[in-house]
């Protein structure tokens, strides 16, 4: 087999820039062949602000990859981790009265919602739309069922979008690179079809993210990226609180609880160990003080998104299953625990603490979803080996 031309990929988040290259070898082996990262510039609070900043950050690294790799690349992929993302969902439907569902009635129904959604959402984009639901007669169906009879078919879309202004500054910074945006693709979307695939009995659920200085929670269901809403707040006011309650500064306190295990019942004659101090600044602080803090702050917290989440009422009833994870950098994994018991006993059953996929992970999934299509993706970009619901679509909407 031919070796294929290497794909360049920037994903955007809170933090930094990160750009990866990969490659399908000659055995068809996908293999990510450069990566590398550098400090968010330009982007605060979901907003582009400085324009040549960002431009100067992607240009400079675009060129630093292409010297090493020794190949000038024409197009990227953009994954995107921020911005503010706006997520709604359509229904169309057709009465039959007992005759045939075509295909024709289908092509009608989402060519109605798409110019719904266009004219509705003027400022924004379309990002994706994925087949969220399809029923016929109340029943619904795992595929698209055209050639059936019925009396009523039912049809939701889900739709990702992006501010059109949003959009255009991130065309302008590709364009002022000489690359062809290929793809502009949701973050949250990668992470849970990851998801899905590991836990395919899972029909929905939902995903807690806590990050050192946001918070995410999001749905998924039949396959399909419904909603996330984001908090700008995280681990970061945990450890705010526990420095300001002892005075003791946050590398003593990240250290300590990068080894620690928070355990309830501490006994109030149990220290932090005098190595997590420098010699001069030792001091006998209690494991327990520490705990208390931790464990009443991450009640606080899971108060808070549960309680803020607009979207948690009309779709609990349908998850069985709720996954938390936090990022792989985190130093904090004894929080997780916590986490995962404060959210269950404030009415969100079963949460499961899951590890967060690793880049590498991640972009391998990209490619595929990219390639391939997805399973209920209505605007697949692939170009081979797409499934009948991706060709069916492409030709609706490419």
């Amino acid at each position: 087999m031919k070796k294929l031309s290497p794909t360049l990929y920037l994903e955007i988040n809170n933090l930094n820039f990160s750009f990866f290259v990969s490659e399908i070898d000659e055995q068809d082996n996908f293999n990510i062949v450069f990566k590398t990262k550098v400090p968010i510039a330009g982007i605060e609070n979901n907003r582009m602000f400085d324009f040549e900043k960002v431009f100067k950050e992607i240009k400079e690294n675009i060129y630093l990859i292409e010297k090493n790799l020794k190949y000038t690349f024409k197009e990227i992929v953009l994954i995107l981790g921020n911005f503010n993302l706006k997520f709604i969902n359509f229904a169309g439907f057709k009465r039959l009265n007992g005759s045939q569902l075509l295909r024709e009635n289908i092509t009608y129904i989402l060519n109605t919602l798409k110019s719904e959604v266009d004219i509705i959402e003027d400022k924004n984009t379309i990002l994706h739309i994925f087949n969220s639901k399809f029923c016929l007669d109340k029943k619904e169906n795992q595929n698209l069922p055209i050639g059936l009879f019925g009396d009523f078919y039912y049809h939701e879309l889900s739709f990702i979008l992006i501010n059109n202004n949003d959009y255009k500054n991130i065309l302008n910074i590709f364009e002022k690179c000489n690359l062809k945006l290929k793809k502009i693709i949701s973050k949250s979307f990668i992470e849970n079809a990851c998801i899905s695939e590991k836990n395919k009995k899972i029909n929905s659920f939902f995903q807690i993210k806590i990050n050192d200085k946001n918070s995410k929670i999001i749905y998924f269901e039949n396959d399909s990226l419904k909603f996330e809403q984001e908090f700008n707040f995280g681990n970061d006011i945990v450890i705010n609180d526990i420095c300001k309650i002892t005075s003791l500064n946050k590398t003593i306190i990240k250290n300590y609880l990068s080894q620690a295990i928070l355990k309830k019942n501490l006994s109030e004659n149990e220290f932090i160990e005098e190595n997590f101090f420098d010699k001069i600044n030792y001091r006998k602080i209690k494991k327990k003080l520490i705990y208390d803090i931790v464990d009443a702050r991450i009640e606080e917290i899971s108060r808070k998104i549960l309680s803020e989440n607009i979207n948690l009422v009309n779709y609990a009833n349908k998850v069985k299953v709720n996954f938390l994870s936090m990022c792989k950098e985190s130093k904090l994994k004894c929080f997780k625990d916590l986490y995962a018991f404060h959210f269950s006993v404030n009415n969100f059953y079963n949460v499961e603490t899951i590890e967060s996929d690793s880049p590498e992970e991640l972009i391998k999934k990209t490619y595929e979803i990219i390639h391939y299509g997805w399973k209920r993706e209505a605007i697949p970009t692939t170009k081979a080996k797409k499934t009948a619901i991706a060709r069916f679509f492409d030709l609706l909407f490419n």
